[in-house]
């Protein structure tokens, strides 16, 4: 019996086709599992949630001394387990599924349960980019796209930043050692706008506590590019 795999028509993990002559593969990385679960599909919320549905069920049915605590809350319990598990289950698949790949020419976002797709964006489409670490080390890039490069909140999530409706920003999600990832891309986006025009590099630490550069993007003079940190 051969076991199926839905990637199979990929040139390699992330990849959908030979990448051309000159570009390579920087870094390649997955969410964690569990960043996943608290943070994209709010385990502990949910979890909490249920807990006091069912601390407020206990309550009210021993106030009202008419049915068995156990018997009344057995059914609470297992619909609550139900719950969780579907949330672990599509954690766990968004975790195995999703790549994200780094170039020196462009970022790569393959993605999707259901139906699996990948988002190619160059940096010529990237206007600037944000970065959210956690305590742990875990955490998040979002993208700004420059104008014109339209994106779908809803085909990208969760990998696109949480709220932003109006302007979908594609998103590295969960990632570990973020900072360093981070700190790639600029360093990515500052050789390739090196080579692609004469505009001066802007290379400008932007406080004492962040450890991410201010950079210019490949793109039309006037347009500047930045890279803000922020810890949760």
């Amino acid at each position: 019996m051969h076991e199926h795999d839905d990637f199979d028509f990929e040139h390699s993990p992330g990849i959908p086709a030979p990448l051309p002559a000159g570009e390579q593969i920087l870094w390649q990385g997955s969410p964690n599992f569990r960043e996943v679960a608290i943070n994209a599909f709010h385990l502990r919320k949910i979890s909490l949630y249920f807990v006091m549905i069912m601390l407020i069920q206990a309550v009210s049915i021993v106030k009202s001394g008419s049915e068995s605590l156990v018997g009344s809350l057995s059914l609470t319990l297992f619909l609550s387990a139900i719950g969780v598990g579907i949330l672990l289950m599509l954690a766990y698949l968004t975790s195995r599924v999703t790549i994200y790949t780094l170039t020196n020419k462009r970022i790569l976002l393959r993605f999707g349960i259901a139906l699996q797709m990948t988002m190619n964006l160059p940096f010529s489409q990237i206007h600037s980019a944000d970065m959210r670490v956690s305590k742990n080390g875990f955490g998040d890039i979002p993208l700004r796209v420059t104008e014109g490069s339209r994106v779908s909140y809803i085909v990208l999530w969760p990998n696109v930043r949480p709220w932003n409706f109006l302007s979908p920003e594609p998103m590295l999600r969960s990632i570990a050692n973020v900072e360093e990832v981070a700190q790639l891309i600029a360093v990515t986006a500052t050789d390739l706008s090196a080579e692609t025009t004469d505009v001066p590099v802007i290379i400008q630490q932007k406080s004492s506590n962040s450890t991410i550069a201010n950079n210019h993007f490949p793109k039309a003079q006037e347009e500047t590019f930045a890279m803000k940190s922020e810890v949760s």
